[in-house]
């Protein structure tokens, strides 16, 4: 009878270790393609990014500012990852990806899909309000191969101009989470191009409306301290404090164990004009 309860004890334990089981989420603008960097230049850079994305262990990822073949570099880098995105010109493969990447010995996809930022979501290449470029939400669907837990990840990147295109963006991915997304937790990731505290921050979180479900900031509710600058932007210059453009938010069923803002630097320079953002998240049980 002993040995029954014993075993009955360590599989219990190992059954509560498993629900629990971790995972890195990383946000990161990683800078557009373009020549005009000069030594900044993506060809220079595309081997550090995706260094510095295995040493921190990464599991999911949403990146920003991915051109199609900046796409295919991180691919061939990261061949443990699956990855889902599509440009935002064409809804194929013209124009920046807001892609997701995740492990795909840990995550099975089960759905997938894009729309824009604008009043008509689903009109590809559709600008909304006072935008300057198109701009899009990615998403995926997935399970957890370890605990069974089926999440959505949301990626995106918000107008760099619009003041009002920010804020009806916010309004969107909020909607979006309350009617598309509720069934699960979500986890948001992005270059929001605002600040803590602006109106777009505010209407993410749900200021005002916390009885309802709203988005939470990883880099708030984090049990551990958060790490590293208080800023994501550098400009390939230096760190410039208070900048802190880009987040990862969450629904109220995700834990946030620890935060790091990452300021890797080699001779002084910088592998992207953007600090990325890896969370230790892990799911708890409603």
């Amino acid at each position: 009878m002993k040995r029954l309860l014993f075993a009955f004890l360590i599989l219990a334990t190992v059954g509560q270790q498993a629900v629990a089981e971790s995972l890195n989420v990383m946000t990161w603008n990683i800078r557009l393609n373009t020549p005009s960097d000069g030594i900044n230049a993506w060809p220079n850079r595309k081997d550090w990014v995706a260094e510095i994305i295995i040493k921190n262990k990464v599991d999911i990822a949403g990146f920003q500012e991915v051109l199609v073949e900046q796409l295919e570099d991180l691919k061939a880098r990261l061949p443990d990852m699956d990855v889902y995105g599509v440009g935002r010109n064409d809804g194929k493969n013209a124009g920046e990806f807001t892609p997701i990447f995740f492990r795909k010995d840990r995550f099975e996809l089960l759905d997938q899909a894009t729309f824009w930022l604008s009043m008509t979501p689903d009109k590809t290449a559709s600008k909304g309000w006072d935008a300057d470029l198109p701009r899009i939400a990615s998403w995926v669907k997935l399970k957890d191969r370890q605990t069974g837990t089926v999440f959505y990840v949301m990626n995106t990147h918000f107008d760099h101009r619009g003041k009002q295109a920010r804020v009806e963006s916010a309004k969107l991915l909020l909607k979006q989470m309350r009617e598309q997304f509720v069934d699960h937790p979500v986890i948001l990731t992005g270059d929001f191009n605002t600040l803590p505290g602006s109106p777009p921050y505010n209407i993410l979180i749900g200021k005002g409306t916390q009885t309802r479900p709203v988005f939470l900031d990883a880099h708030k509710h984090s049990v551990q301290k958060p790490t590293g600058p208080d800023s994501t932007w550098n400009g390939f210059k230096e760190i410039e404090p208070n900048r802190r453009i880009d987040f990862v938010f969450t629904t109220k069923s995700v834990k946030v164990k620890r935060l790091q803002t990452l300021d890797d630097q080699r001779d002084g320079r910088f592998p992207s004009d953007h600090l990325p953002i890896i969370t230790e998240l892990e799911f708890l049980q409603e």
